[in-house]
């Protein structure tokens, strides 16, 4: 491996750095001293994201095996400041609740490990290496997932969240296994040249569809993401609902994009359908929602059939519109996550009822959530707003009428149940509403970051031509 390698490599060999340094932490730093471990991995993970920022070259290593460009470095960089702002957000319950069980160090390493497995997953230039990180970006976190062991729910979510990803791997690995024997390769680039509309392509593609929808928690799909976000550790519950979606769908779209292009006939027809169900059983389930860590999962079911618009188009528009959405999505989720953690960690509620008259005794949190909710919703001029008026221009650039006036029908949906929760803070009152407290300094970075992402993305339109810009990879 040359000096060339390694640059094009950069996130993935600093991020493994990082990695060794917390084994060896963990093995030589004495006990009394293990709760400053935490200001030491965000000063680490904070350095790799600003290195993450500095220009790459397109480059391709190990046979076409690895492959990075401006695109994909943008989406790397782009969970990297996702999951900056997890960490964030993480880091009192870190330090307060898992450094005295020990189990602190081990949490960073499954998280790193998880978001190592995106980095390749993202990078693979072959169906093996898309396969080995979507496993190591799925495994680790089926144990953070059932981290608070103590609790029955959370183990349970892990059981179920492990099972139903391993159901979900096997399918896709016999997708993967139909498309070699119909294409003789499994290199992206010699299956493009030979990619045919066959039963058995079509068979194949369909089954290895099924690994990512599940990801992306798509209908039908969707059914183990809300108990499982509701027994996750909450800071586990946005990983997976941002950082894990995210990096699922930045894979679906190079693959729907470039590899499976020949099949644009045929998955056209499947989104459609996935579009339309993944929106409306997402926001009809979230009405009846009163865990806010279960409202927020069919929220972001629902989200991901707006996704679904900018995928069906397969156009340059429709590749910068997802990743346009895709970044606001993350500062917004974040900014609810972080809100709804900022309160359970300090009082243990989680229902919508408690947040009844919260504005009186918080206003800043309840401030954050209702711009969270409101760019989650769609009103101008968050940048929610202009996320989906873009993926409904450009389902509409391909005529897709039918389906962007049932978007919107959607839209008006979900602004009745996130003006629920803004109506328990602001109107409604509540004889013992939540206290008033302080978050420290970490969660309220977090919820700044968040904060500052919904409102710039949503005034700094430059961000999206250079997005656009980006995107024209795939026309290349």
């Amino acid at each position: 491996m040359d000096l060339n390698s390694v640059i094009a490599m950069r996130q993935e060999i600093f991020l493994l750095a990082i990695l060794l340094l917390l084994i060896v932490g963990e093995i030589f730093m004495h006990k009394d001293k293990k709760g400053s471990l935490v200001h030491l991995v965000l000063l680490l993970f904070g350095i790799h994201v600003i290195i993450g920022f500095f220009a790459i070259e397109e480059s391709s290593l190990f046979g076409g095996m690895f492959r990075t460009n401006t695109l994909i470095h943008f989406f790397k960089n782009t969970l990297n400041v996702g999951v900056f702002i997890v960490l964030l957000q993480s880091s009192d319950w870190i330090q307060e609740k898992m450094t005295p069980l020990n189990k602190g160090a081990e949490f960073f390493m499954l998280l790193f490990s998880s978001l190592l497995g995106m980095y390749f997953m993202i990078s693979a230039g072959d169906f093996l290496m898309f396969y080995i990180g979507l496993e190591l970006s799925t495994l680790p976190v089926a144990a953070l997932v059932a981290w608070e062991t103590s609790k029955r729910i959370s183990s349970e979510a892990g059981v179920k969240f492990i099972l139903s990803a391993g159901l979900a791997s096997g399918v896709s690995l016999f997708g993967i296994s139909l498309l070699y024997a119909a294409t003789g390769s499994i290199y992206f680039n010699d299956v493009i040249a030979v990619l045919a509309s066959t039963n058995l392509t079509i068979l194949g593609s369909i089954l290895f569809f099924v690994g990512l929808a599940f990801k992306i928690s798509l209908v039908p799909f969707h059914f183990w993401t809300a108990d499982v976000y509701e027994g996750a550790p909450i800071g586990i519950a946005s990983y997976l609902s941002v950082i894990s979606k995210g990096a699922a769908v930045f894979i679906l779209m190079i693959l729907m994009f470039s590899v499976l292009k020949p099949l644009i006939q045929v998955w056209e027809n499947i989104i459609y359908v996935l579009a339309l169900a993944t929106m409306f059983i997402g926001n009809l389930f979230a009405l009846r929602q009163q865990n806010m860590k279960r409202f927020l999962a069919f929220s972001s079911i629902a989200q991901a059939g707006f996704i679904l618009l900018g995928l069906i188009t397969g156009t340059q528009l429709g590749t910068a519109t997802v990743v346009y959405f895709v970044l606001v999505y993350i500062f917004s989720n974040l900014a609810a996550f972080g809100v709804v953690q900022s309160i359970a960690s300090q009082t243990g509620k989680e229902n919508r009822d408690d947040y009844n008259g919260l504005y009186r005794t918080n206003p800043n949190l309840s401030l954050v959530m209702m711009l969270a909710l409101f760019s989650l919703a769609g009103i101008p001029p968050v940048a929610g707003f202009f996320g989906k008026f873009f993926l409904f221009a450009a389902a509409a650039s391909k005529g897709y009428y039918l389906l962007v006036f049932l978007a919107v029908v959607n839209v008006t949906i979900s602004l009745y149940y996130y003006l629920l929760v803004v109506r328990a803070m602001f109107i409604r009152k509540n004889e013992n509403p939540i206290p008033f407290f302080k978050n420290k300094i970490y969660m309220k970075l977090g919820l700044i970051f968040s904060v500052l992402g919904i409102l710039v993305l949503g005034i700094y339109s430059p961000l999206y031509d250079y997005i656009f810009e980006l995107s024209n990879v795939f026309n290349k």
